[in-house]
C-alpha cells in the first residue's frame, strides 16, 4: 500500500477513520485491536498556552482528579486561560486549583516565553515535528511526553506516537504479544512501521486500554 508523504492533520472524526483504515491496512495484526476498541475518540485540545496548560495540569493524575482541577482552573480564568493571564494571577490563587508548585512554575515559564517571544504558537503548526518538539522542550519543564502530547492532540499531527507513555507502551506490548512490557526505544522502533499514521495509532492504543482496562490511558 501506498503511503502519504504528508496525510491530512487529524481534526474531525472522518480523518481519523480514515487514517485509522490506512493504519489497518499497513499492519493487519492492528485489526483485532481496532474491532477490541471499539470507537476510537477524536479528543482535540485547545491550541497555544491554553492546551499546555490542560496537558501539564494533567500529567501524572487520574482522569477525575485532572478534570477537577482543570474545571476550577479554567474557572479561575473565566474560561479565557492565556499566558498572559496566568501571570498576572498570584501564584496562590493558581496553586489554590490544585496544581503543585513544580507545576505553576513550568506553566509561569512557558507564559514568560510566550510574552517575551520565544515561542511561537503559529509557527509550531507548519514545523517539522522534530523541530516542533525540540522548541518546545526548550522551555523549562516541558518534556518530549508534553511536547508530543501538544502536537499530536491540539494541533492534530497526524504522525506523532509518545512512545514514552506507559499506557501505550503496556498496549503495544500485550497487542504484539510481549511477554513484558517493552520500553520506549522499542516502542518507538515498532511504531515506525505505522507511519505516517501515528497519531491514529496512539490514538487506537490508548482507546484499546480503556476498553481493556475500563479506565482512560489519558487525562485531557
Amino acid at each position: 500500500m501506498a503511503r502519504p508523504a504528508s496525510p491530512a492533520p487529524i481534526r474531525d472524526l472522518d480523518v481519523l477513520n480514515a487514517h485509522l483504515d490506512a493504519l489497518v491496512a499497513l499492519d493487519p495484526r492492528l485489526h483485532e485491536v481496532r474491532a477490541v476498541s471499539g470507537e476510537v475518540s477524536l479528543r482535540p485540545g485547545q491550541r497555544g498556552f491554553a492546551g499546555i496548560a490542560t496537558i501539564v495540569n494533567a500529567q501524572q493524575l487520574s482522569v477525575a482528579s485532572a478534570g477537577a482541577i482543570q474545571k476550577r482552573f479554567e474557572a479561575l480564568f473565566d474560561g479565557q486561560v492565556t499566558g498572559a493571564a496566568y501571570l498576572a494571577h498570584p501564584e496562590d490563587a493558581i496553586r489554590g486549583c490544585g496544581l503543585s508548585r513544580s507545576k505553576y512554575a513550568t506553566l509561569a515559564g512557558v507564559a514568560a516565553a510566550e510574552r517575551d517571544g520565544l515561542i511561537d504558537y503559529d509557527a509550531l503548526e507548519v514545523m517539522p515535528p522534530e523541530e516542533a518538539i525540540a522548541a518546545l522542550t526548550a522551555l523549562k519543564g516541558i518534556g518530549p511526553w508534553t511536547a508530543e502530547i501538544y502536537l499530536l492532540f491540539c494541533l492534530g499531527h497526524p504522525d506523532i506516537f509518545p512512545a514514552g507513555d506507559l499506557a501505550l507502551q503496556k498496549m503495544v506490548g500485550v497487542a504484539l504479544g510481549h511477554e513484558e512490557r517493552p520500553g520506549e526505544k522499542l516502542v518507538r522502533e515498532i511504531a515506525e512501521d505505522w507511519a505516517p499514521y501515528r497519531g491514529a495509532a496512539a490514538r487506537l492504543f490508548w482507546r484499546y486500554f480503556a476498553a481493556t482496562k475500563e479506565r482512560e490511558g489519558v487525562a485531557l
